[in-house]
């Protein structure tokens, strides 16, 4: 188990200092064990307020340890905190505590990275460069310039280093996975190797700036029509993987209400574009920003909603939007069991082993809104309490409904601030009607016809191989179906009769299906008619009804 581990004895140190932290650290608090811990060895246990680790709780604790693991741990926490489906609420609030302070990186650094990047001096690129950066990150920071056309932009550069750092981090996740997994199951993550291969994917996703800037350009050309919404023009021939250079929009964040008064506009109304806009991205194009809190909205004099920062986006696929909206929709409608099955619909894979109670929590949390005005529902509760029955059927949903729900209560924050009436759910419904409207519009209807005849096709093509595979193995007896069984010699003769009636079935198949593609066929002029069709044809069918009739008929029972 440990024999690739020993080549690196860092990482041996690295590993064993973790596993004590998630481990042994723990189970000491939580134990009996603490008993032989001595007082004075429990007040070096502090945190940074002088408060004992063992007046902690047991998610504050992981919250300590991810902190001091360094910013590619947070940032998995801070993934894992929108999924409600793997992690418990306190865990998660905990989670959402999470801060990346990281200080920024020398302004030398950026500008021998840039120069690197293009290839050419600086001053070749940029007339002006502002030394101090107006954000920073762990993965990057991002300066103002101005290019020799006059264009303002700002220039997002990759913290040196930090790809080799975060593929370590990486490889010591993996090694961590290997060696805790079992105990990661045992602690209800039933999936931890896969939780950090999609991290692994996020974060090379992340790592690659030209991935960002391809989402930009997406979503730019989606809302080239809108006049109430506009995403900054990135300039691609001085972009890399490692530099993204941008048009800078001056505005004011979606929140600053007195600003929006000066400029004479109505904050109600920006509050109501906005969700319109988030929305449809939502809704009609299943491509949306995921990470809209106010300081990515920022708002122009002219009104127009700019979005800034896309570092994290989610995407649906049709049928994952389709039951997306089923869900609110079925709520709507109070309708639990219509609910159900759209979350089914949406899970990518689910095993309710009691539909009845599902069915009936979902009836449950349906009372629990209906009964409430629309003024006093909240989006924040409503996320929770979806959460909390994902969580609690172990629902494997796609990772994009949990940055939704995340966004909406964003969202919501936001509108509260601005609106005194904001209320989500009223803008939510006429997209609810939209897309039933547009799930069985004649256009998609037909599409999936055409889905449809298009995998029944590549079936009959396939399947003449299959069948004569299997003729040639049943006719020189190689075909074996293993089935073992213990003490039940019963059933062994059913799989017996089975695998005849299986022949027998795919027989027939066969039969009826060359029948049909027989009527295809160019034959000699000898070739006798009967009522229209070929005789080969009739022969086919004869035999297919013979095989069906065998299939049909009463099979005599033994006794034991």
């Amino acid at each position: 188990m440990f024999k690739n581990t020993l080549s690196n004895l860092t990482r041996i140190r690295q590993v064993a200092e973790v596993l004590l932290r998630y481990g042994f650290e723990d189970v000491v608090t939580n134990t009996p064990l603490r008993r032989l811990v001595s007082q004075k060895r429990r007040l070096r246990w502090l945190e940074e307020d002088e408060r004992p680790v063992f007046e902690t709780t047991r998610w504050e604790r992981i919250r300590l340890i991810i902190e001091e693991l360094g910013p590619t741990f947070i940032k998995l926490a801070q993934a894992l905190s929108n999924r409600a489906d793997l992690l418990p609420e306190a865990l998660i609030d905990e989670f959402e505590k999470l801060q990346s302070n990281v200080p920024p990186f020398s302004v030398e650094a950026a500008r021998q990275l840039i120069e690197q990047e293009l290839g050419r001096p600086l001053a070749e690129v940029f007339t002006e460069f502002d030394d101090v950066p107006i954000g920073s990150a762990s993965i990057g920071q991002v300066h103002r310039a101005r290019l020799h056309g006059g264009e303002e932009v700002v220039v997002k550069i990759q913290r040196p280093g930090v790809r080799d750092k975060v593929e370590g981090d990486l490889r010591l996740l993996h090694e961590l996975v290997r060696l805790t997994g079992g105990f990661l199951r045992n602690q209800g993550l039933t999936n931890p190797q896969d939780v950090v291969d999609a991290f692994e994917r996020s974060m090379t996703k992340e790592l690659d700036y030209t991935s960002e800037a391809r989402s930009m350009e997406q979503l730019r050309k989606l809302y080239e029509s809108y006049t109430t919404f506009y995403i900054p023009k990135v300039y691609r021939e001085l972009s890399t993987s490692k530099v993204l250079v941008i048009e800078f929009v001056n505005g004011c964040k979606i929140t600053d209400k007195a600003q929006l008064l000066t400029w004479g506009l109505s904050p109600e109304q920006v509050a109501e574009t906005g969700m319109d806009i988030y929305l449809t991205q939502i809704f009609e194009f299943g491509f949306f920003h995921a990470d809209p809190h106010p300081g990515n909205v920022l708002v122009r004099p002219d009104g127009t909603l700019v979005l800034i920062d896309f570092g994290m986006v989610g995407k649906l696929t049709k049928q994952q939007k389709y039951a997306f909206a089923g869900v609110f929709i079925g709520m709507a409608r109070q309708d639990a069991r219509s609910m159900a099955l759209n979350f089914r619909r949406l899970a990518l894979s689910s095993d309710i082993p009691d539909m009845r109670a599902f069915e009936a929590d979902l009836g449950l949390l349906i009372e629990d809104f209906a009964v409430l005005d629309v003024k006093d529902m909240s989006m924040s509760d409503l996320a929770d309490s979806l959460q909390g029955i994902i969580y609690r059927y172990k629902l494997q949903v796609p990772g994009a409904v949990f940055l939704i729900l995340r966004a909406l209560v964003i969202l919501e924050g936001i509108g509260k601030v601005l609106h005194p009436n904001f209320n989500t759910f009223e803008f939510v419904r006429p997209y609810g009607a939209k897309i039933i409207r547009e799930q069985y519009s004649t256009e998609n209807i037909l599409s999936e016809a055409e889905y449809t005849g298009t995998q029944l096709l590549a079936l009959l093509q396939t399947l003449p191989v299959d069948l004569r595979q299997i003729m040639r193995k049943v006719s020189k007896g190689e075909l074996r179906v293993k089935v073992e069984l213990s003490g039940y010699s019963s059933l062994l003769r059913k799989a017996d009769e089975l695998v005849g009636r299986t022949i027998l079935a795919l027989l027939a198949l066969g039969s009826i299906l060359f029948s049909g593609l027989s009527l295809l066929g160019h034959y000699a002029p000898q070739m006798p008619y009967y009522r229209g069709l070929p005789v080969i044809t009739w022969y086919s069918l004869g035999f297919s009804v013979f095989l069906i009739l065998l299939l049909t008929l009463p099979r005599r029972r033994s006794r034991e």
